[in-house]
């Protein structure tokens, strides 16, 4: 007698299931890699001090910040379907998540001031994470947004950025007024 739990399958009662057929590159999307663009979008969203890391990398890891450039800069960020400014917002959330990621969140948060979002804005962007990631990496990453405002002077009037998808950029407003967050409490970090 077969239980209830158990079942019988017989070759008459076997469902056949189909492997699906193996991908082939004439089956996918070609995504294509531009060297060039890739350089060219750094350099608007990094300025010079894309050229000093990248040469100190390169002496360490020969190559290696060429492939990161072409494919990063000129492969993903070319893409379709993000504008500049919404990559930049997901860099942002992503290395804050992360955590242990600080020269480059620093890296990010200038870049998002070059390509004009506000201190307001990138503040709110790490704000808004924290119960999502945590507080203490909500408030790491407030520090890195400090510590890099103070670096960037807030009248500095971004460079307009050369963009893949076009950007239609909230208006930048960095002024004196921008609130900067203040710098984390010993409280803060406990």
């Amino acid at each position: 007698m077969t239980s209830p739990m158990t079942a019988t399958v017989t070759p008459a009662t076997a469902t056949a299931v189909q492997a699906p057929a193996p991908m082939t590159p004439a089956d996918l999307t070609p995504a294509p890699l531009d060297r060039e663009a890739g350089y060219a979008l750094l350099a608007d969203l990094a300025g010079p001090v894309a050229a000093a890391t990248l040469g100190g990398l390169d002496g360490l890891a020969p190559g290696f910040p060429d492939w990161i450039v072409t494919s990063l800069f000129g492969g993903t960020y070319q893409r379709p379907g993000l504008a500049l400014r919404d990559r930049q917002v997901a860099n942002l959330a992503a290395l804050t998540a992360l955590g242990g990621v600080e020269p480059q969140l620093a890296d990010h948060v200038r870049n998002s001031l070059r390509i004009g979002l506000t201190r307001e804005e990138i503040t709110e962007v790490i704000v808004h994470l924290a119960p999502y990631v945590g507080v203490p990496k909500a408030l790491a990453g407030l520090r890195v947004a400090t510590a890099t405002f103070a670096e960037v002077p807030p009248t500095e009037a971004p460079p307009a950025a050369a963009d893949p998808t076009p950007v239609s950029p909230t208006p930048a407003s960095p002024t004196p007024a921008d609130p900067t967050p203040a710098s984390p409490t010993e409280e803060d970090r406990a």
